[in-house]
């Protein structure tokens, strides 16, 4: 399905391939030899999504653009299927595995591979060629990795990372439910004037 949002087309090349239970929504543009498998969402939600040649986005992954974090990926970029990547950048031929979370201001390099349920955090850069384990967290710049139980060990680092201020422009002291519902309602709002082309 494609949706009209704030005015602008998703742009899809010929030779890519995007299910009829896709969505893309906005300013996404879709490079050649791509394909966008069942399920999967592509949303500009204030910034635009990218993605450039032969990448394959697998079902039910959202891939979502945001204000001051458009979502790009490189040529031969994998997404696994339930995979959320959300404002971030992702160079040439990474591996995203099934159920990876990427956040905002995250980069993951070239040659990179994020394995199942693993998660790159807010302004967290992955170097080339690294690999982040199953279950595992991605924090800082560049990226030390810690498994789950690593709590007490990583919060600090990923605290310094602000994702309060990166996500919401809010100071962590300030942030509320309240805030949090109220931010997202005006971007998801925005959605009530779309327009489904096909």
């Amino acid at each position: 399905m494609l949706i009209e949002h704030d005015g602008i087309r998703p742009e899809v090349d010929p030779s890519a391939y995007v299910a009829p239970m896709a969505v893309l929504s906005g300013d996404v543009h879709i490079g050649p030899g791509c394909r966008i498998l069942f399920g999967a969402v592509l949303t500009a939600d204030g910034g635009p999504v990218r993605l450039a040649a032969n990448c394959v986005v697998m079902e039910n992954a959202v891939l979502r653009g945001r204000a001051g974090h458009p979502l790009t990926l490189g040529e031969n970029v994998l997404v696994g299927p339930h995979s959320h990547l959300n404002g971030a950048t992702v160079d040439d031929d990474v591996f995203l595995a099934t159920g990876v979370s990427v956040f905002p201001g995250a980069r993951i390099e070239s040659g990179a591979e994020v394995r199942i349920n693993a998660v790159v955090h807010v302004n967290t850069r992955v170097p080339a060629g690294a690999t982040v384990p199953i279950g595992w967290i991605a924090v800082g710049d560049p990226a030390e990795l810690f498994p789950p139980s690593a709590h007490d060990e990583y919060w600090p680092k990923l605290k310094a990372l602000d994702f309060p201020g990166t996500v919401f422009g809010v100071p962590r002291e300030e942030l509320t439910m309240g805030r949090i519902a109220a931010a997202y309602g005006e971007v998801f709002g925005r959605h009530t004037g779309d327009t489904v082309l096909e």
